[in-house]
């Protein structure tokens, strides 16, 4: 049993105050206090705090706070008895209006909730990680840590067995033997079993970000092909160095040449590894790091505050978001935003001059006073933050009103105290209004009512009119309001509430006010007000946005399913003759579940891609529906799915999204947790920014790409047909590394940090498939690379006779630098650098220039290369292998370089569609090639080893072993153990059961084996007849407390499966 009362139940106010509390002043009461406070419950709590500090105010007093929060409920429960009890259920909805719970109606009562109103008794049915609010601690994996504590509990176990140790028995006589789980074989050595778990401890739990997966993938591919160049062209230059000298020139191998031969062979060597440093592209991890560092920094400046880095990347891709409704789409305040006022309809808060001065009296005071007192607005929390509404939300709406018309309740409720109030008529679900009675001083009598609105105007006789004079209210008039105003203000999904007084003169006797009825009756209407948590006004262009962008958004919300469908054609979720879904929570269940109650995913694939708003949701079903589109194979591509939310509710979604947003301002502490990105202005568009920064933090990896393939693919095919050619590369070692410096680290930084535009937006998700090089991009590098070629290869075979000059091919090993090969290096730097202008671009746009300047860093980049390059040339002398060049030859440098720009306009009028055996490269990891282990989240990735046997192999092994297993089970269940069970000595005995060679009794982790599991097939074809017989001396851990029995199938680890033969002997055992 629990009892809540709004004022008695003190360990929750010290909860609140704890957490409220700045640490940073002198409290009177300290941590370990509080701490031995919060262990206590009900009546121990209050009479420690009665005791030593008087009562709840005085613990506050001394945090220095106020206990203005309600009572937290503990547990789920179930009210037995009640008395006018409201729950603040927002911390599991996310819905602000307080919950009437009764005996008939509603009697659940669900942990972390609050108690607003009244008090009652309740039979707690569900603690810890079995409520409410434990399920959404652990949907978000805060039960994890206990996990890790259970294993190491059981590492400890298990090194301790395997040392004998004499104590081991009375902890296992201590242990109760119902406990006992069932444990699997493992290896046979205890070490290596060690070992593969903490490798596989160590291993990453989650799959790599996709743009990490095709970047790996590319990187290996390009690595494997420079390996393969180098060593053909160190094998080449060997072989014609062999050939040419020994057998062509027919000398012999003089020892005294042996030092000259062997630098020959080092310089081939150089060589060879000079083509491997250029095709290597080390510079991919730098650019993605850059980019995605050089985003963060500025997405802060966006109101995005990035908590995980991969999260801005993942954004690019995103195809779905479902955002919260309340705090998120809307301002999580109640609102008046229409208003029928002096027979005029208000589409927004009239300004005060508009209203007849009697009117906005009767206005002023009637809400000031007829309100709760303990309804107020006050001034926000943070700075830059909205005011706080306290109390009754509807109340603050009104309050608000008045804020908005200029005036200040407070100066009212000031002159007219609650004391002063004669009599009121408060708020309930049966008079569904709320009325005051003020005596005024010359004995008279007024009564202010607000409430529903069909309520209040049945009762209302007379009405104000636009000068302020009350006029007669007929039925018909009545009907008229209802249609021209109240329907109206209903269609939109707004709350209506009605304004009205009547007032009793001095001479009459003095009504009996007992009797309501005849008391609110004969009302005068003052106004008709439409409230609503109003839309932010930025969501619906923020939101059209997205769909433009090729993004679904949905809503997903704990409100009703008519205020849900109504904000959502608000905001342009919606769009009237769509085709699409709004569903409430407990249908959603329904259609999503088969007859056992189980979530079938080819359900919920029916579903999701009409589904546009879920209202009445639960935070359960927030998580089903995340991973449910994530989990989705319906469409081509995997869907990556945001979740927007602000409250506790909304953090299991968050942790299970691709990407999770939370707000900065009115989030609470859980969801910022959850979240990977924080929207630090609670503004829906800064989800858009974010969108653009991922889409460019993809392209800005493309431009990089494209620029050094082109680099890649010119440098290796130069020194490789040079070296075959020649004998020597024209670009020689410490060049090579200039011009890798400039495509690897420069590049990678000028590239990486072009900031985005808003043409991002106009284009679909790239999806998780496509490839990082487009066809356009493979255009480009081999147009790009084809136009290099031509100019390097022209100015290695004819360049000396061009400009007059000797040729540096065939130079002997020790000669000077020539300008020949000066002027080849030279022009091929000058192509990269403006080829790195034409790789700005790589959807096929022809003005390269476009927002050049808007980009500082590529502007210094590109000068401050150009700088450097003269320095090297000019100065660089032997150790850059450069001879200094003239003016003329500089120009004709740079105009062979600038070729580039004009090759690239060229470029861009050939038609991609045209060139049909161009190629995509850089797919992300295909599906297939995943085993299941590591598409599983919260599953450890097998070992690389067993990864490389193929999927056919593990199957037949594993049908193998369990059959086996199963054969081994049945007959030693029937020739020993019936035996040995019939007898009852043979209980006490262990080594009754070692009699049997296939028994061996194991205390070990234990584990649910996978359909994909493959630790069995790792060892099964090796150790098969490897493992000596079972130990007796490992039983030390059986002794009284259940015994493990597991088979030695083979000897392989094979673990049971719950179901199988050795499962059930397990069970029974």
């Amino acid at each position: 049993m629990g009892d809540m009362a709004n004022n008695s139940v003190a360990y929750s106010g010290v909860k609140n105050s704890l957490k409220e509390a700045n640490h940073d002043g002198d409290f009177g009461i300290t941590l370990a206090e509080l701490r031995a406070l919060m262990e206590l419950r009900s009546t121990d709590a209050l009479r420690k705090i009665q005791e030593s500090y008087g009562d709840v105010y005085g613990i506050c007093t001394k945090l220095k706070t106020s206990p203005n929060e309600g009572d937290l409920l503990p547990a789920d429960g179930i009210l037995i008895q009640g008395n006018d009890l409201k729950i603040d259920e927002s911390s599991l909805t996310g819905e602000s209006d307080h919950v009437k719970k009764s005996l008939d109606k509603d009697p659940l009562l669900l942990s972390g909730t609050h108690v607003m109103e009244g008090s009652g008794r309740m039979v707690v049915t569900a603690v810890g990680v079995n409520s409410q609010t434990g399920i959404i601690f652990t949907l978000l994996g805060a039960g994890g840590e206990e996990e890790e504590k259970k294993d190491e509990k059981k590492k400890e176990k298990k090194n301790k067995k395997q040392d004998g140790a004499i104590e081991n028995r009375n902890k296992a006589k201590a242990q109760d033997g119902a406990a006992m789980e069932m444990q699997p074989l493992k290896s046979e050595e205890g070490g290596d079993g060690d070992e593969k778990d903490k490798k596989k401890a160590n291993l990453p739990k989650k799959e790599k970000s996709v743009l990490q997966g095709k970047l790996t993938k590319l990187a290996v591919q390009i690595g494997k092909a420079g390996l393969l160049m180098s060593a053909i062209t160190v094998i080449i230059l060997v072989l014609y160095f062999v050939i040419d000298t020994f057998w062509v020139q027919k000398r012999p191998w003089l020892a005294e040449c042996t030092p000259i031969y062997i630098q020959y062979f080092v310089k081939f060597f150089i060589i060879g590894v000079t083509v491997l440093v250029v095709a290597v592209p080390e510079g991919l991890p730098l650019a993605v790091t850059i980019s995605l560092a050089y985003s963060v920094k500025k997405m802060m400046k966006d109101n995005n505050l990035v908590r995980h880095l991969d999260a801005c990347e993942t954004m690019g891709n995103a195809t779905a978001i479902c955002s919260d409704k309340t705090g998120t789409l809307t301002m999580n305040r109640m609102t008046v935003v229409q208003a029928y006022i002096n027979e005029k309809h208000y589409k927004k808060v009239p300004e005060p001059e508009a209203i007849p001065p009697n009117i906005l009296s009767y206005l002023v005071t009637g809400i000031s006073v007829n309100c709760a007192y303990t309804s107020k607005i006050l001034p926000p929390e943070k700075e830059g933050g909205l005011p706080r509404h306290v109390g009754n939300k509807t109340e603050c709406a009104l309050l608000g009103l008045l804020l908005d018309l200029k005036r200040d309740y407070q100066d009212v409720r000031n002159e007219i105290p609650e004391e002063a109030l004669y009599k009121v008529y408060t708020f309930n679900s049966v008079r569904k209004s709320m009325s005051t009675v003020l005596k005024n001083s010359d004995g008279s009598y007024r009564i202010f009512s607000k409430g529903a609105s069909e309520i209040i105007l049945k009762k209302c006789f007379k009405i104000l009119s636009a000068n302020g004079e009350a006029k007669v209210f007929r039925p018909r008039d009545r009907d008229d309001i209802v249609k021209t105003v109240i329907e109206p203000m209903a269609s939109e999904g707004l709350r209506t509430i009605c304004l009205a007084f009547r007032d009793f003169p001095a001479g009459e006797p003095e009504p009996e006010w007992d009797n309501e009825n005849d008391i609110v009756t004969g009302l005068t209407c003052i106004a008709v007000v439409g409230i609503e948590d109003p839309v932010r006004p930025e969501v619906p262009d923020a939101i059209k946005k997205c769909q433009r962008a090729g993004i679904t958004v949905r809503m997903v919300t704990g409100d009703n399913i008519n205020t849900a469908r109504a904000i959502a054609t608000k905001c342009g979720i919606l769009h009237p003759g769509e085709d699409f879904l709004c569903l409430e929570g407990k249908d959603f269940n329904r259609r999503i579940r088969n007859e056992k109650g189980e979530i079938e995913q080819e359900r919920i694939d029916k579903i999701w891609p009409k589904l546009r708003v879920l209202a009445r949701s639960s935070p359960t079903d927030k998580h089903t529906l995340v991973k449910g589109i994530i989990d989705s194979t319906v469409s081509d591509q995997r869907q990556v799915v945001a979740v927007t939310g602000d409250g506790t509710n909304d953090g299991p979604a968050l942790k299970k999204a691709d990407v999770g947003f939370a707000m900065g301002i009115a989030g609470t502490d859980v969801a910022k947790e959850a979240s990977d990105i924080i929207l630090t202005d609670d503004n829906f568009t800064s989800i858009v920014k974010a969108v653009m920064w991922g889409r460019n933090v993809y392209d800005s990896i493309s431009k990089f790409l494209q620029f050094q393939l082109t680099v890649n693919v010119v440098a290796v095919i130069v020194a490789f047909t040079g070296a075959c050619i020649t004998q020597d590369s024209p670009l020689k070692a410490v060049q090579m590394l200039w011009v890798n410096l400039i495509m690897d680290t420069l590049a990678s930084l000028a590239l990486a940090t072009e900031p985005p535009t808003e043409s991002l937006l106009l284009r679909k998700p790239y999806g998780r498939n496509k490839p990082l090089i487009s066809r356009t991009m493979m255009k480009n590098i081999l147009g790009h690379a084809f136009y290099q070629l031509v100019v390097v290869f022209t100015l290695l075979f004819a360049g000396e006779k061009f400009f007059d000059i000797d040729s540096g091919r065939n130079a002997p090993l020790h000669a000077p630098p020539s300008e020949h090969y000066t002027i080849v290096f030279n022009t091929f730097v000058l192509m990269q650098l403006f080829n790195e202008i034409n790789a700005r671009k790589i959807h096929g746009e022809r003005n390269v220039f476009e927002g050049i300047f808007n980009n500082a860093i590529f502007c210094t980049i590109v000068l401050g290369t150009f700088v450097v390059q003269i320095i090297i040339v000019q100065f660089g002398g032997k150790p850059f292998s450069c001879s200094e060049l003239s003016i003329e030859q500089w120009l004709w440098s740079i105009f062979l370089g600038m070729g580039t720009l004009l090759w690239g306009q060229l470029i861009s009028t050939i038609p991609t569609s045209r060139l049909k055996f161009l190629k995509e490269a850089g797919h992300g990891t295909q599906k297939e090639e995943i085993p299941e282990e590591e598409l599983a989240e919260d599953v450890e990735e097998i070992d690389h080893a067993e990864r490389e046997l193929r999927r056919g192999q593990i199957l037949w092994f594993r049908g193998l072993n369990r059959i086996q297993t199963q054969i081994r089970v049945v007959n030693a269940f029937r020739s020993s153990l019936y035996e040995g069970l019939e007898k009852p000595e043979s209980r006490s005995s262990i080594h009754n059961f070692m009699t049997h060679p296939e028994f061996r009794i194991e205390d070990s982790e234990p584990h649910i084996p996978l359909i994909d599991d493959t630790d069995a097939e790792d060892d099964a074809p090796t150790k098969r007849n490897s493992s000596p017989p079972p130990s007796p001396n490992k039983n030390n851990n059986a002794v009284d407390s259940g015994i493990h029995l597991t088979i030695e199938m083979n000897k392989s680890a094979t673990s049971s499966s719950p179901g199988s033969p050795l499962h059930s002997l397990e069970t029974s055992l």
